[in-house]
């Protein structure tokens, strides 16, 4: 495989076979499904799905953050974020409380049962990500999350790498 040097001074890959990339996208599909089989099992459990556990996780990650950066993070319509939310708010996991600044703005907040099972849900994939860590090695763990990194769309790339992201309480 010929290679040539990348924007960063490393290697980019000049070359990659149709069976390479298709191994690839294998691998990418076969990986999730192993990294969300945990969680999915807990959530199925309670009835949820993983866009409650997407929500969960964000909010989790910022409280506070307000129902528009999540929806510019989760990249999801209103309405379906707000049939999500309902639920987790009805069910006692999710609070939204009024903005000082702006009394229109609603912060959410994971209520102690809403942390107790993001932490459930977080620790499985936490687990699995550890183990495959160790197993790969400190340079294959930097090596993904650059390929990772590189498949992100730029607005997506800068709110992972909390520049400007929205998932932060008071942005937006």
């Amino acid at each position: 495989m010929a290679e040539r040097p990348g924007p960063q001074g490393g290697h980019g890959l000049l070359y990659l076979t149709d069976e390479q990339l298709r191994k690839g996208i294998e691998a990418m599909f076969f990986a999730y499904r192993g990294f969300t089989a945990a969680p999915d099992r807990i959530l199925a459990e309670q009835d949820y799905g993983r866009a409650h556990h997407r929500a969960l996780h964000f909010i989790g990650r910022s409280p506070g953050t307000t129902v528009g950066n999540l929806l510019d993070i989760l990249g999801v319509t209103k309405q379906s974020l707000n049939r999500v939310l309902r639920r987790l708010m009805d069910d006692g996991l999710v609070e939204a409380r009024v903005g000082r600044e702006d009394r229109r703005e609603r912060h959410l907040h994971l209520t102690e049962t809403g942390r107790t099972l993001e932490r459930a849900l977080s620790e499985a994939q936490r687990d699995r990500m550890r183990a495959a860590y160790r197993a790969a090695g400190p340079q294959a763990v930097q090596g993904f999350r650059q390929v990772l990194e590189a498949m992100m769309d730029p607005e997506m790339r800068r709110h992972f790498e909390g520049g400007d992201a929205p998932g932060k309480a008071g942005s937006r």
